[in-house]
């Protein structure tokens, strides 16, 4: 490479502003809202025995009551819009908004409240609360790690992130187009920013 764009190169690295990653930091107690724009909810359901296909959704809002030295004291609350629904096929997506499916228009929203938090060892927790999607409320459980906290360094927020799993049978909520063609079984996975007051 010509030396001239070495040293250009080099002279715009170097006025670029530079964020480091946030330390590590003890976790604060406090109110907290989700962070909507790095919130993510994915779906995964067995496609027809071929494959595994994956969903997402976007537009998370939610709250979160932390107590750091007493995590079983906490809560959470999540909302997550129906119509938001993506998987990359726009017709599938569609499909997925519309009556035989999540029919987001009547139940615009699934929510999930949490009834108790039972911490499992450093930095984990089982949460136990109630999920209600297409109309119907059944207790589901969260396995939920924390991700990291801190102060964010762009925004400048006290932090809190978490990572989730749970399991659900969506015939249980009512939705059963194509049981057992398409899985039963549908397995959650949510990565969430939370944001304090």
């Amino acid at each position: 490479m010509n030396s001239k764009y070495l040293i250009a190169s080099a002279l715009l690295l170097a006025a670029a502003p530079s964020y480091a990653a946030p330390a590590a930091a003890p976790v604060q107690s406090g109110s907290y809202s989700v962070e909507t724009y790095h919130t993510r909810v994915q779906f995964s359901v067995d496609h027809m025995g071929f494959s595994t296909w994956y969903g997402d959704f976007s537009g998370v809002t939610g709250a979160l009551e932390l107590d750091a030295k007493a995590p079983r004291n906490s809560q959470v609350s999540i909302s997550i819009p129906v119509a938001s629904v993506s998987t990359t096929n726009a017709k599938l997506d569609g499909e997925l908004r519309a009556a035989d499916w999540l029919d987001a228009e009547r139940f615009p929203a699934i929510r999930f409240i949490s009834s108790h938090v039972v911490p499992t060892g450093h930095g984990h927790a089982r949460i136990l609360g109630t999920l209600t999607m297409h109309g119907v409320s059944r207790p589901v459980v969260l396995e939920a790690s924390l991700h990291g906290a801190g102060t964010n360094p762009m925004s400048k927020a006290t932090t809190v992130g978490f990572d989730a799993t749970a399991h659900i049978k969506r015939s249980d909520f009512g939705v059963t187009k194509y049981v057992p063609l398409i899985g039963d079984n549908v397995d959650i996975r949510i990565s969430a920013a939370f944001e304090k007051k």
